[in-house]
């Protein structure tokens, strides 16, 4: 008999935080971006995970060289201000140049003013936000009897095009690019082995990203995880 989940009296607050689900062509295989999580952390230590984080309050304020799509930034408003949603948004693209080294942008053309410690590292790369590649694909929030809670948007792009050297900062370990099916293998938090296993119907036959009319939502209500769709 498993044991019964208990909710405490006073839920922690989750809190916003973005993923960047990264796709390539690899040997005529679609391959996914991967890291090691170091086993100290406190959150998902020895997990396979795709790069992400929290959202920043300067990630609503930082230039970009280009926006959401339309599409994408009215779903992400269902749930948040278009102004939250491209803040999302640009926290995936910060994380996963913090993470691993790569810029998902456009060249720059001159640094843009006040810009914010968190941000300045990429801007001096000689690059802008590209946010027209991103599609939005999923959303999980943290169940409420988890110590440390998350409302994770989880966004998709092509990797093919991307700047920089894979090289990671040291919280992600092992970086490397996995072919969908061995990615599935790996030991993965159970929201991203579930966003795995939905990749190979989120691309066409060439690795092409497809839009997402409804994006499923994993959510925890009055006790019963369920699936919803916005």
């Amino acid at each position: 008999m498993s044991k019964k989940q208990t909710t405490p009296k006073r839920a922690a607050r989750p809190r916003d935080a973005a993923t960047l689900v990264l796709l390539r062509q690899v040997r005529g295989k679609t391959a996914v971006l991967m890291g090691l999580r170091h086993g100290k952390h406190k959150f998902m230590p020895d997990q396979w995970v795709f790069p992400g984080g929290r959202v920043d309050r300067a990630d609503g304020y930082a230039s970009s060289a280009t926006e959401l799509r339309s599409h994408v930034s009215n779903s992400l408003a269902r749930t948040s201000s278009l102004h939250r949603a491209r803040a999302l948004a640009m926290a995936a693209v910060r994380e996963t140049f913090e993470e691993t080294g790569l810029i998902l942008g456009k060249p720059l053309d001159r640094m843009p003013e006040k810009a914010s410690p968190s941000w300045r590292p990429f801007y001096e790369t000689g690059f802008a936000p590209c946010l027209k590649d991103l599609e939005y694909v999923y959303r999980a929030v943290t169940p409420p009897f988890r110590p440390i809670r998350f409302n994770a948007r989880f966004f998709l792009a092509d990797g093919s095009n991307l700047h920089g050297k894979l090289q990671g900062d040291g919280e992600l370990l092992n970086l490397k690019w996995v072919p969908i099916p061995k990615a599935i293998e790996l030991q993965t938090p159970p929201i991203q082995q579930i966003v795995l296993e939905a990749l190979p119907g989120l691309v066409n036959g060439d690795g092409k990203i497809r839009r997402r009319r409804k994006v499923p939502v994993r959510i925890m209500r009055h006790g019963t995880r369920r699936v919803e769709y916005e």
